[in-house]
């Protein structure tokens, strides 16, 4: 099991967590998800529940993934294979992301 913490502009929304059955999970932090003033991740992750389950990386974080020779590149100069998208995402969201949207990797 790997996971990332999310943050929104810099505060910790939730966690994100990629379980050992290959599928997915996103849990707003609890005080984020009382905080009404907080916006939510995304449209497709709603503050209206606090755990989401997928059978594959949510489309939302999926699209912050590079794509074509730069995803290519990456995975070269990281050592990280191709489809091993939750990887490439926390080796890459730590830093200089479009949008608001950061991820740190739970050691």
């Amino acid at each position: 099991m790997r996971g990332a913490k999310v943050y929104v502009k810099g505060i910790e929304a939730g966690t994100l967590t990629e379980n050992d059955n290959g599928s997915y999970s996103f849990e707003y932090e609890p005080r984020y998800f009382a905080d009404t003033s907080m916006p939510e991740v995304s449209l497709t992750l709603p503050k209206t529940q606090t755990r989401f389950t997928c059978d594959y990386l949510f489309p939302f974080f999926f699209s912050m993934l590079s794509e074509g020779a730069n995803k290519e590149a990456q995975c070269r100069l990281l050592k990280i294979d191709e489809n091993d998208y939750f990887g490439l995402l926390l080796a890459t969201a730590s830093y200089d992301t479009i949008g608001a949207i950061t991820l740190k990797t739970i050691e």
